[in-house]
């Protein structure tokens, strides 16, 4: 049986709905953002969170010294005595011309003793030396090994403190609760899929800490946190 004019007409408007739903669905999808955007805004949320804290934030005196701030939004699978999994971040350096762009990075490995359980870690890492600084721009480098880290005071314990000996200075926070962290023997490295899906192509992680690399349009909300901060720290 010959199929009518109705039927066919019927069949191409079907057909024209669905490719019009496929479309508006890849639409919808490119406008959505990558993996890396996601993380630079939670890396943001989370100084924005332990800087709010008045009495449990990073010091000022800590931040005004940092040549380079890390941030690992969730590092999971953490708990008490148990060594951690796998994290992922984003760490930006000091330059002549301000905060470079952001150079993606994972953690992974090592001892990680916390003050208190969690299955969800927020870290900051702040490199004070210039060590520690050359250390991260190779793009690997294993904390306790090849740098020295310390948990880092909080509030105003930078006072009695002697937190100065250390090359990068480790603090977490779980659940709302703020606490120190040990990252000893945990490798720090250049996460290189995410280098090349905020910049298009692979960059090492040096040339983007060193100022030689613009910053992408999705680090601009945490770029701006860290200068806020680190401000308000010189001000202090």
């Amino acid at each position: 049986m010959r199929p009518t004019l109705k039927s066919a007409a019927s069949r191409l408007v079907t057909l024209s709905t669905i490719v019009l739903g496929l479309a508006v669905l890849a639409a919808a999808s490119d406008g959505d953002p990558t993996d890396s955007a996601k993380r630079l805004k939670a890396s943001a949320d989370v100084l924005n969170q332990i800087m709010s804290s008045t009495d449990k934030n990073i010091p000022p005196e800590v931040l005004s010294e940092a040549k380079c701030i890390a941030v690992i939004p969730s590092l999971v699978k953490v708990a008490l005595g148990v060594g951690g999994r796998h994290g992922k971040g984003m760490a930006t350096c000091r330059t002549r011309n301000g905060w470079s762009a952001p150079g993606p990075i994972n953690i992974s490995g090592g001892s990680i003793g916390l003050q208190i359980g969690s299955q969800t870690v927020d870290m900051v890492l702040i490199i004070l030396d210039e060590h520690a600084f050359t250390e991260l721009l190779s793009s690997k480098f294993k904390i306790g090994g090849d740098v020295a880290g310390s948990p880092g005071p909080v509030g105003k314990q930078s006072s009695v403190n002697d937190w100065h000996k250390a090359e990068i200075l480790m603090y977490s926070k779980s659940h709302g609760v703020f606490a120190g962290v040990n990252l000893k023997g945990a490798a720090v490295k250049q996460d290189k899929d995410s280098t090349v899906e905020l910049y298009g192509r692979y960059i090492p992680i040096g040339s983007i800490l060193a100022g030689k690399v613009p910053p992408p349009a999705e680090s601009h909300e945490f770029l701006a946190v860290v200068r806020k901060y680190v401000a308000e720290a010189r001000h202090s």
